[in-house]
């Protein structure tokens, strides 16, 4: 017999207050949260179908919306149970202002930091984690099914490379570079194809995370197996037809991190000793031979020996940041193209490109080796308590031992991935990126003891 719904009285706690708001909320904050992750997996598409101005004021009203909900809600806040180095990267950005060589540009690149961080903070604290899935997995469909289709119709009836509605960049006369293009109308000719979001990376790292979220939930048989499948297909072939080496490479590193974890979990707390020896030894070996063999990795990957131009801005950004090596050149988020040092800091074959392609070369650019020292110390915390989560039991009591579940494999995954990617590309500090980044680290500290 099912227990009736409780009503709060007067004297009810604060924990029973924040069920029944949630409760009470529940479908309006579930779809609210599918639109944000929506927008902030496909920020380029909005941007590309309504203009970068159009953007800002949609990502103003979702940065909003995200506020309003926390406010009705009235999570509780605890400070022993918020991320300390989440809290001290931000204060360092925030005080980069202070000697920041482009104090405007920080200041845009801090809103859009501090609403994305807003967005992450509803997301963690206003839903559970079966409910983050299920944003996830909704939002994933939308965009797999959407750029699929928008790809079909580029290919059948269009028959020729399309241009964003609003271009962010002027397009030049005569030639007009790749990247440019918001379809390449390759879905018939071997990729590789870019969806909705205008970029095969972008839309193979989507793939890749819809990919664990449709896994887990099959898992778990949360949805119907049917279903589940379906999906999964879906993500395999977008994927597959993104033909993204880097995503590939995550793809690897996040299996190998689902393999170990599971074989920690049969393991057992006494017995894990091999299984982390293994892992380091796997580690040694990995690193050695990207140092023995690097000059052949780009080549085994699909790609040019500089990595299609990664060298380049790599060597560029590392002496831009020797310059200023304590603290960096000031927080920007996205880099701003109209103020230097950004100017044609990072341009190939007539593209300007905002980011380093490397999330830990960004920090140290703009936030110096003290951002990167705190940055690292904000992964390596959240790691830890994803790992320790996955791989041990769910315990309510001292005795208590219930059964493994996937989903609690949920945050190790995606972080393994945004991990893997944050070598070849910074997005785990801006949009999507760094909303999983701190949703992960604020709802991993909220439960652990």
């Amino acid at each position: 017999m099912s227990s009736p719904t409780p009503v709060p009285s007067s004297g009810s706690s604060l924990s029973d207050r924040v069920r029944t708001a949630r409760a009470a909320s529940g479908t309006g904050a579930s779809v609210f949260a599918v639109l944000l992750l929506f927008t902030l997996f496909a920020g380029d598409f909005w941007r590309n179908l309504i203009s970068w101005p159009g953007y800002f004021v949609l990502a103003a009203l979702l940065a909003i919306g995200s506020i309003v909900f926390l406010v009705r809600t009235r999570p509780p806040f605890r400070w022993r149970k918020t991320p300390k180095t989440l809290v001290l990267f931000l204060a360092l950005a925030i005080l980069s202002v202070s000697w920041s060589a482009y104090p405007g540009a920080t200041a845009l690149g801090l809103l859009a930091q501090l609403a994305t961080t807003a967005a992450a903070v509803f997301l963690a604290l206003c839903l559970s984690w079966r409910a983050i899935m299920t944003a996830l997995a909704n939002a994933f469909r939308w965009i797999l099914g959407l750029s699929l289709l928008f790809e079909l119709i580029v290919a059948v009836f269009v028959r020729h490379p399309i241009l964003p509605l609003t271009p962010a960049q002027p397009v030049p006369s005569g030639h007009i570079p790749a990247a440019f293009y918001w379809s390449r109308d390759l879905l018939f000719h071997g990729g590789q194809i870019q969806g909705i979001v205008g970029n095969s990376n972008l839309l193979a790292m989507v793939a890749l995370l819809a990919f664990v979220v449709f896994g887990v939930q099959l898992a778990d048989r949360t949805i119907r197996r049917g279903t589940a499948i379906t999906w999964l297909v879906v993500a395999v072939v977008t994927f597959a037809l993104t033909r993204s080496s880097t995503v590939f490479v995550a793809t690897v590193f996040t299996a190998a991190v689902l393999g170990f974890a599971l074989w920690t979990r049969r393991a057992g707390p006494d017995r894990r000793r091999p299984v982390y020896l293994t892992a380091a030894a796997l580690l040694v070996v990995v690193v050695v031979a990207v140092v023995l063999f690097a000059s052949k990795i780009p080549v085994l990957l699909g790609k040019s020996e500089d990595l299609t131009g990664r060298l380049t801005i790599w060597n560029s950004v590392i002496h831009l940041a020797q310059e200023r090596p304590a603290f960096g050149w000031g927080w920007v988020s996205y880099w701003a193209p109209w103020v230097e040092p950004f100017k044609n800091l990072a341009e190939r074959g007539g593209v300007v490109y905002l980011q380093a392609h490397n999330a830990w070369l960004d920090v140290w650019l703009q936030l110096g080796i003290v951002g990167l020292v705190i940055f690292a110390l904000l992964i390596v915390s959240t790691l830890w308590r994803s790992w320790f989560q996955a791989v041990d039991r769910p315990r309510f009591a001292v005795a208590d031992h219930l059964p493994y579940t996937a989903l609690t494999l949920l945050p190790l995954l995606l972080l393994a991935a945004l991990l893997a990617q944050s070598l070849a590309e910074s997005r785990i500090l801006i949009e999507a990126g760094w909303t999983l980044l701190v949703l992960i680290s604020v709802k991993t500290k909220q439960s652990a003891p």
